[in-house]
């Protein structure tokens, strides 16, 4: 029987910690009592020498002391602030207006919008919460089926996991002890796919099921001309142009590709944009239509506040954690603008990312007390034998993985699994000669599916606690509205799992949608360090040099 216990003490381990998340026990206690448990079990057998107890303090030490993981705390912060300063009621607002009369057009805004807040964010909650608040008696008002708005609100919040500056991917970083930046960058491109993805779903919806998804009224539009036009093509005519000259202008730089390429092209595009409507409205030009006016002015902060975060890492200014400094002074300067920063809001958005902080730090603690016992019965190896041992290879591990990730994401939220199943999967994937950076993208948009489906979808909950619980009466019509049931709002996001899931095989498929994050990266010309070593006195000529090339997806 001992002996029988030493041979399995990694799965038994491994098992007996599913069993307490499943009882419901707080994952941080859970975490660290079956380290320390099993600890002492493995020393009464043998199979755990009490020195690497020694090395708790130490590991404890290190996750205090990572400049990484204080990224978390400024980016929460930021998304906070910014979802109390009314940006996201004003983009709201403004894109919904411009899609106007489009069959599905607030379905588009809320995508839209849904990306632009992920983008300025990086928090979920924050994002779903919002657009709940904001655009969902909207849809309801003009006749969306309710499945359709609930759950294009939800899946548009999620994106917050995959577009930078993520929090997810802060963490998946630390795990896979890569960088925060090429991690940033790789997810960039699926992130726009992924939203791509949704609205061309609304567009099936809009077209097969027209009622599900209507465009607006004609007495809802507001902004418009005096002669009754919307003046949409003067804001086209300034998108083109800006565009335009951002792209020549970016072509003589030494920025050619990748996602840094995009994001300065986008600024330059909105600085020129900018400066023609200030131009327009300080000289009162009238050029420009109310519509094209409204767009810009209210575009410009969330664009900006992405350069000043996502630009300057891309570009290697600033590291990730020195970006979510500055975006959260720009969300509150942003908040100032709009005269909305209060002392009372300051000490919320504080009391929350401490909270958030404070979970995620006792979780991580509590994975590293485990990880030290599981590692030190071998644990890992017999995870990474069993993983490279998969049939398939490359592929099979892949597909095992994603299930995996998958069936846990019902059970586990997207903390606990980075923290518990990522470092056990990083090795295999190594030896598998797989890009960790591309592995974490791809386990990234996998963990978006953990907010989507019960019984723990958190963009679920959060939309239900703001969604109309009983019948109410519409503030503009006046007409009594039914409420948003739970099961509505559960069906509504069953599509956009589908779609979750889609772009994983798309990840996989394409691999260059990530591996692009390689273009800017200095590579060694080995003829080039021969000459120069040749050419250094005393020295004799070495062999030639040989450089082995990252491993990448095929």
């Amino acid at each position: 029987m001992t002996q029988l216990l030493i041979h399995y003490m990694a799965p038994i381990m491994f098992g007996s910690l599913v069993v307490f998340l499943l009882l419901g026990y707080p994952v941080a206690f859970a975490l660290a009592a079956n380290g320390l448990f099993f600890g002492l079990i493995g020393i009464e057998l043998g199979l755990f020498r009490p020195d690497f107890l020694q090395a708790l303090p130490e590991r404890v030490y290190g996750v205090m002391n990572n400049d990484t993981l204080l990224a978390i705390p400024f980016f929460t912060f930021m998304g906070l602030i910014l979802e109390r300063s009314g940006m996201a009621e004003d983009l709201l607002d403004t894109i919904g207006q411009l899609f106007g009369t489009m069959k599905g057009g607030l379905a588009y805004a809320v995508v839209f919008v849904g990306a632009l807040l992920a983008a300025t964010t990086g928090v979920v909650a924050a994002s779903v919460i919002s657009m709940g608040l904001i655009a969902l008696p909207i849809m309801l008002r003009y006749g969306y089926d309710r499945r359709v708005a609930t759950g294009v609100i939800a899946a548009s919040g999620t994106l917050a996991q995959i577009i930078p500056p993520s929090l997810v991917l802060i963490v998946m970083a630390d795990q896979l002890g890569r960088s925060v930046g090429d991690m940033y960058e790789g997810a960039f491109i699926p992130g726009l796919v992924l939203s791509g993805l949704y609205a061309g779903y609304i567009f099936l919806v809009a077209n097969v099921r027209p009622g599900a998804a209507p465009g607006l009224p004609a007495e809802a539009l507001t902004y418009k001309e005096p002669d009754g036009s919307r003046g949409l093509p003067s804001l086209a005519i300034v998108v083109l142009f800006s565009a335009t000259a951002a792209y020549l202008y970016m072509r003589t730089t030494k920025v050619s590709a990748g996602a840094d390429f995009v994001v300065l092209t986008m600024t330059v595009a909105v600085a020129i944009a900018f400066s023609i409507a200030v131009i327009n409205r300080v000289a009162r030009l009238n050029l420009l239509s109310i519509m094209a006016q409204q767009v810009i002015f209210v575009m410009v902060p969330p664009l900006a506040l992405i350069f000043l975060v996502l630009g300057t890492i891309f570009i290697g200014v600033a590291t990730p954690t020195e970006g979510g400094a500055m975006g959260a002074v720009g969300a509150m300067l942003l908040a100032i603008a709009k005269g909305r920063l209060t002392l009372d809001l300051t000490r919320q958005a504080a009391q929350s990312t401490a909270k958030l902080s404070a979970f995620v730090i006792f979780i991580l603690i509590g994975a590293r007390v485990f990880s030290l016992t599981f590692y030190g019965v071998d644990g890992h190896r017999w995870v990474e034998e069993l993983l490279v041992g998969l049939p398939g290879g490359q592929m099979g591990f892949l597909i095992f993985v994603n299930v995996f990730v998958f069936v846990l994401a019902f059970f586990l939220d997207f903390f606990e699994i980075a923290f518990i199943v990522i470092p056990l999967l990083a090795p295999a994937a190594v030896r598998l000669d797989i890009d960790l950076i591309w592995f974490g993208v791809m386990l990234a948009v996998n963990m978006q599916t953990a907010f989507m489906h019960p019984p723990f979808g958190f963009a679920l909950f959060y939309l239900r606690s703001v969604a109309p619980r009983s019948a109410y009466i519409d503030r503009v019509t006046g007409k009594q509205m039914p409420p948003v049931t739970t099961g509505e709002i559960y069906w509504g996001a069953v599509p956009f799992v589908f779609i979750q899931c889609l772009m994983v095989a798309l990840v996989i498929a394409f691999p260059g949608m990530v591996m692009h994050y390689k273009a800017h990266q200095v590579k060694p010309d080995p003829a080039r360090i021969e000459e120069q070593l040749r050419s250094l006195p005393g020295l004799e000529a070495p062999p030639p040099l040989q450089f082995d090339t990252p491993p990448v997806i095929k």
